[in-house]
């Protein structure tokens, strides 16, 4: 590769993508106006219960499959386990918007962990969403919830209570009723309280400490391979306890990868990144770079040398004729970086500035497009016949 010439663009897998599940899945329960050609055809069905497990990446699950059996049998029955993409960048934020509305990047515009708001020209976190921009003009599109909502499907989210009316879910997966609960356990009693209650039902269960063990002690811990014991358990526990009508379907949102501590490049350190950038957007395995007039060529060749193979260092316009993005909308394209650092190699990038010192010491990263951040599963139970 020559480090300071343009670099191929890697195209990014071209299978069935995060956005489908929710409307598939809407469609299986009657919902009309959201089947798209290359859908995943389901069986009808009255009522179903999604589970999203934040950080359980389709590489990840198989091979740690032996902590999990439950979900091991769906992961290797294909008449019940389907592989995704989740999209790019693969963090929670830009897939909580592909997941709630059915929709790419370039659509919700949900663009990353940390996001350029042009209109106020500072990047906030699209999590936190902390002195973030209206949500429901920075995601104005319809989310799947609401649209079953208005075809009489009693909608239920389950979660932790601080989700209820945050920023992110309010772009991105508002919608029906919430309900809060703590422990996993206890959501999987709501949801199974949820379901019963209303003769046709979409009830969401999100987890995510499978993510944030990951996080903090890696995805190759034994730490990561207890919870994975204890979301299989749980998990299966809830598959018996569903009416025969009900379906379930169980997804992720990211993978992860392990990165070492000592192999993570500050910014702030090295003048040759800092040069020519006005602000860093994204998270440290996929910063999107905005850069000053005229520095384009210079970053590009900068981030280039400096990362070399570890990295795919492209223009953002680039990625966006790549189809990373997917289609996207005028409004959006302000957004997204001018030059997007995609890490590759066994590196994350920080910057010490903005980046606090939690963000920086964690093991476990994603956001790339490497396999293991971006394929996760998509299993399905189908309703059984009563």
């Amino acid at each position: 590769m020559n480090h300071h010439g343009a670099q191929p663009v890697p195209l990014l897998p071209t299978t069935p993508r995060l956005d489908r599940v929710l409307p598939s899945v809407a469609t299986s329960l009657g919902v009309p106006g959201l089947a798209k050609g290359g859908d995943r055809h389901l069986a009808p069905a009255r009522r179903t219960v999604v589970v999203l497990v934040d950080g359980l990446g389709a590489q990840l699950l198989a091979r740690r499959g032996g902590h999990a059996p439950f979900l091991r049998r769906l992961l290797h029955d294909p008449q019940r386990a389907v592989q995704l993409d989740c999209g790019f960048p693969s963090t929670t934020a830009t897939s909580m918007g592909s997941f709630g509305t059915g929709t790419l990047t370039g659509v919700h515009g949900l663009v990353g962990y940390e996001a350029y708001d042009p209109g106020t020209d500072t990047v906030f976190n699209e999590l936190s969403w902390e002195d973030g921009p209206e949500p429901h003009q920075w995601q104005p599109h319809p989310t799947v919830f609401e649209a079953a909502q208005d075809a009489g499907i009693a909608v239920t989210r389950v979660g932790p209570g601080y989700f209820d009316g945050s920023g992110l879910t309010n772009a991105a997966l508002r919608g029906g009723a919430f309900v809060a609960a703590r422990s996993l356990a206890e959501r999987v009693d709501a949801t199974v309280t949820a379901v019963r209650a209303r003769p046709r039902s979409l009830v969401y269960l999100y987890w995510g400490d499978v993510d944030k063990i990951g996080h903090v002690h890696g995805s190759d811990s034994w730490q990561w391979g207890e919870e994975l014991e204890e979301v299989d358990a749980q998990l299966a526990r809830l598959a018996n306890l569903l009416p025969p009508d009900t379906s379930l379907h169980i997804t992720a949102d990211h993978g992860m990868v392990d990165v070492p501590l000592d192999a993570r490049p500050d910014v702030a350190q090295e003048p040759d990144l800092d040069a020519g950038v006005r602000h860093l957007s994204g998270e440290p395995r996929c910063l999107q770079l905005h850069v000053q007039e005229g520095s384009l060529e210079d970053v590009l060749s900068a981030w280039r040398t400096r990362l070399g193979d570890d990295a795919h260092v492209i223009a953002g316009e680039e990625a966006i004729e790549a189809g990373w993005f997917g289609p996207v909308a005028d409004e959006v394209r302000p957004r997204i970086g001018d030059v997007i650092a995609a890490m590759t190699g066994p590196v994350a990038v920080v910057d010490s500035r903005r980046h606090r010192p939690l963000l920086r010491g964690l093991i476990g990263v994603h956001g790339s497009i490497t396999a293991d951040e971006v394929a996760i599963p998509w299993l399905e139970l189908p309703a059984r016949e009563s």
